[in-house]
């Protein structure tokens, strides 16, 4: 990574394309949720894209085109595991870029509002190892949930 400034690329579900993007703006400002990461770094914004719809046809693509702005991690936003139901492909495709493309991958963006933490508590969504540690990096306090709802 450039040790400057921080590049990244942020691709959400197809779901939700016509997102404008606030929650995840917000949090990258103001360093919530997965960006908490970037605590006193420069980051810049060089990507923004959806995944192309099921099964993710974009995935294969958009990374490319992100590097070519030489993006340093590319996240995929909290929409891809708060959604009704979540992206039984958000592991897959972490793995894929970070395999095909050696860019290293953060699922999540801004924190889980707490409507949703809610309701997928009670569905039991997030009740496995794998989705516990996907989760890990927006699953915030939850007064930091509330404030985005």
């Amino acid at each position: 990574m450039n040790n400057s400034k921080v590049r990244i690329g942020i691709i959400i579900c197809d779901r939700y394309k016509d997102c404008a993007g606030g929650k995840c703006f917000r949090a990258m400002r103001e360093r919530e949720g997965a960006f908490e990461i970037y605590k006193g770094k420069d980051i810049e914004l060089v990507g923004y894209t959806s995944c192309g719809g099921c099964p993710g046809g974009n995935i294969e693509y958009a990374p490319g085109e992100m590097s070519k702005n030489k993006v340093d991690v590319i996240h995929l936003a909290t929409g891809m595991v708060v959604g009704y139901p979540p992206c039984p492909r958000v592991n897959y495709f972490k793995k894929f870029i970070e395999t095909y493309y050696g860019i290293p991958v953060v699922v999540g963006t801004h924190p889980i509002p707490e409507k949703y933490y809610t309701t997928h508590k009670k569905l039991d969504t997030w009740n496995t190892s794998e989705w516990k540690e996907l989760i890990k990096p927006t699953l915030n306090k939850r007064e930091t949930r509330l404030e985005y709802n």
